[in-house]
């Protein structure tokens, strides 16, 4: 194989290992009570996915802040996962953000406006939780996260979850209180999508096969 061949697959084959493990996922406002409050949920917002290895993927819900929100409840629509393994918050699992707490399941059952997503977000049983009393104060409010760990499906492996995500099989929502004006909106996760890297490594590889079977055809016998 030609060694500038090799290069690229090297490099491609430790771009997409690392894209496996872990990837971040922006969000949408589908409810859209308040144009400013889906603006600040959109930028502030997002999930960091991570393979952790036993089977079991853990998801960060993160609020970035600054301005006044919290995270309520979760939600998550179908996909590889087999149900919530643990939660990490203020008393559960190791190395919790003390300023959160939540528990498993969740009212109401499914993602408030949930029909307003395409298609329609359906909550998978189980698969859901929300923040204990007080509400707002125990959620996820700017500088803060929760994780959630889940476990998988027999069979199935952090790159399904991943090609879930991207093609709509997995989808996550968020119920997202306490705005600086006292509402609330929801959201659901964008596609995860295809680095872009990974596409120009592909190219390159293509070109450099290419050039490699001309130089092959035109050697003499």
């Amino acid at each position: 194989m030609n060694n500038s061949i090799r290069l690229v697959l090297l490099s491609a084959a430790m771009l997409i290992s690392s894209f496996a493990h872990a990837t971040t996922v922006s969000f949408y406002c589908i409810s859209g009570n308040s144009t400013t409050d889906c603006a600040t949920g959109v930028a502030q917002l997002s999930v960091d996915v991570t393979d952790i290895g036993g089977n079991q993927v853990q998801f960060d819900f993160i609020n970035s802040g600054p301005a006044a929100s919290s995270i309520t409840d979760v939600y998550f629509d179908d996909g590889a996962l087999l149900g919530i393994a643990s939660l990490i918050d203020a008393n559960e699992g190791i190395g919790g953000d003390p300023g959160v707490d939540f528990m498993q399941g969740a009212s109401p059952g499914n993602l408030p406006a949930g029909n307003m997503a395409t298609p329609p977000f359906v909550t998978t049983a189980g698969f859901l939780a929300d923040s204990n009393s007080p509400v707002p104060q125990s959620g996820v409010n700017p500088g803060e996260w929760l994780g959630i760990v889940f476990d998988l499906q027999s069979g199935f492996t952090f790159a399904d979850v991943i090609s879930d995500l991207t093609d709509g099989s997995l989808r996550i929502g968020m119920h997202v209180q306490d705005f600086s004006g006292g509402g609330s909106e929801s959201f659901v996760n964008n596609p995860v999508p295809v680095p872009a890297a990974v596409w120009l490594f592909g190219s390159g590889l293509l070109g450099l096969v290419g050039v490699a079977r001309r130089k092959r055809s035109q050697s003499p016998e």
